[in-house]
């Protein structure tokens, strides 16, 4: 028993001295993350920056653009029009995979076909005048534009959901933010904006947190491998050190110095007391952030991909649809983007405005559309090969649908209420999140991707709906344990520093005595 216990104490003692500095370089950055998340153009900044449609800049409807650039009559997953490249008004068509289907990987996409809504021409590429122009439009007038080169990657597009842009146009702009836009060099849209500010707290934040110094060069490859290695090991030591702390800590009675803490030195003192009082929270931390990696894909259960194309009824086609200038004209003047797709057999234009949600119309008449309700249902029953056990409506946000703070790692995108939640009988238990003004599918979970929520979201973020709601209740509440868990981690630094002093001395004398 002694033996072990010896071994258990060691094994603590220089796990804790190689990752105590990790502990709390990730304790401090988390608070960090609380407030300035990693650079993303989330939809609304997006819209918010994209030029008003004009109906006389578009000289070519759909159809025509379309076959201009080879694709008539084909099949399509994505057709949308704004002035989102080089500052003038293009289709960007995504034609239908052949695989399709909303389960299938979003990275490895290729980049939609860029069509001018003017000329026809396909976009070929991005030139230096063409990621000006984009960024001057995003900009807005009176503001400088800068182009500082093109690159593959660098610390703020780590995204593997930008890949399909590389490279990047990197554009700096001279208003007040110090904005750095990121522009597509297959699309010219921007695709990322970093304002001074964020770019900076991001070095502190989660930069730092998600160990991005390693992403990016040549220690890329091993960069997943790394953080789940350093993330099992943290366990151990938080183990190990809970165990060594209990055992070591006086319930009844106290030591010599008077004190439930043998330790008289300061540093190792308050370690043991730190250590008790937040082990729990380091060591749900650190188990958190290794399920954020889906280590050994732990949440991938091979469910069946979405039959996307059951639900909309068959493929969208670019075949009888309403002029692009009687569509504007239906929506209002503030529209920013058109956007065509399918639902339950009907062809719906959405317009979108620079914020909010977007009128749906009917593609073929202009009017407002509105789905039928059991239309939707018996079209949502066809997506997966498995009974629909029920459809539920959601008016409100629950545990597993909800919406963060724009800058969080989960924040930002749509999550539209009320929304339609389809539960079917399939081994995996799927989740289906549909849109019912626009039959568009949000989102999936299945029982593994619910776990996920638990283990990672929950636990790490500990973005429960009735605590988030609290503010600034859950700030104080985490703020507090990271401060007890940094607390922990830097009297663990201190202490791994001096022992490794220590070994040094007695290594530099030993050899200095043998030689």
């Amino acid at each position: 028993m002694a033996h072990a216990k010896r071994w258990l104490f060691l094994l603590h003692r220089w796990l804790g001295v190689l990752l105590c500095a990790f502990f709390a370089l990730w304790f401090v950055s988390g608070v960090v993350m609380m407030y300035v998340g990693y650079p993303k153009l989330t939809p609304a900044e997006r819209l918010a920056h994209l030029p008003a449609l004009r109906a006389d800049a578009v000289r070519l409807e759909p159809a025509a653009a379309l076959a201009a650039a080879g694709l008539a009559d084909a099949p399509l997953a994505h057709l949308s029009l704004a002035a989102a490249s080089g500052g003038r008004a293009v289709y960007l068509a995504q034609p239908q995979a052949a695989t399709g289907g909303y389960a299938a990987p979003r990275h490895g996409r290729k980049a939609p076909m860029v069509i001018d809504a003017a000329t026809g021409a396909v976009l070929a590429g991005v030139d230096m005048a063409h990621a000006l122009a984009s960024a001057a439009a995003w900009a807005g007038p009176g503001v400088a534009v800068a182009h500082e080169g093109t690159l593959g990657e660098d610390a703020f597009t780590h995204s593997r959901a930008l890949d399909m842009h590389r490279p990047l146009h990197r554009v700096d702009l001279g208003d007040v933010a110090g904005t750095r836009l990121y522009i597509s060099g297959t699309t010219g849209e921007v695709v990322r904006d970093a304002p001074r500010a964020e770019r900076a707290w991001n070095y502190a934040g989660a930069w730092l947190h998600w160990l991005y110094p390693l992403r990016g060069g040549v220690l890329d490859t091993y960069w997943a491998d790394t953080v789940n290695t350093l993330s099992v090991l943290g366990i151990v030591a938080a183990l190990t050190g809970t165990v060594v702390g209990v055992w070591r800590w006086r319930f009844r009675g106290r030591y010599k110095n008077g004190q439930r803490s043998p330790y008289t030195g300061r540093m190792m003192h308050w370690h043991h007391v730190a250590g008790l009082a937040f082990a729990g929270i380091t060591l749900t931390w650190i188990f958190s952030g290794l399920m954020s990696m889906n280590p050994w894909r732990l949440f991938d259960s091979g469910a069946a991909p979405l039959r996307t194309e059951a639900l909309q009824g068959g493929p969208l086609r670019a075949q009888g649809w309403a002029p692009v200038q009687a569509l504007l004209q239906a929506a209002g003047p503030e529209v920013r983007e058109l956007r065509w797709s399918r639902a339950a057999g009907h062809d719906l234009a959405l317009a979108q405005g620079p914020q909010g949600t977007p009128q749906v119309l009917d593609a073929a008449t202009a009017a407002p559309r509105a789905l039928e309700g059991a239309e939707l249902r018996a079209a949502i029953a066809r997506l997966l090969p498995a009974p629909l056990l029920r459809v539920e409506t959601l008016t409100a946000y629950d545990f597993y649908y909800y919406a963060r703070d724009a800058h969080t790692m989960t924040g930002g995108g749509d999550k539209p209420l009320p929304v339609l939640r389809a539960v079917f009988g399939d081994a995996q238990g799927s989740w289906v999140h549909v849109d019912p003004r626009t039959g568009a599918v949000l989102g999936r979970l299945d029982g593994h991707r619910r776990a996920s929520r638990w283990l990672f979201a929950l636990l790490h973020s500990w973005d429960w709906p009735p605590l988030l709601a609290l503010r600034p209740g859950w700030d104080l509440l985490l703020i507090a344990l990271s401060l007890g868990g940094a607390a922990l981690s830097l009297t663990g630094v201190v202490i791994g520093v001096r022992r490794l002093a220590r070994k040094l001395r007695g290594w530099r004398r030993q050899a200095l005595r043998q030689s």
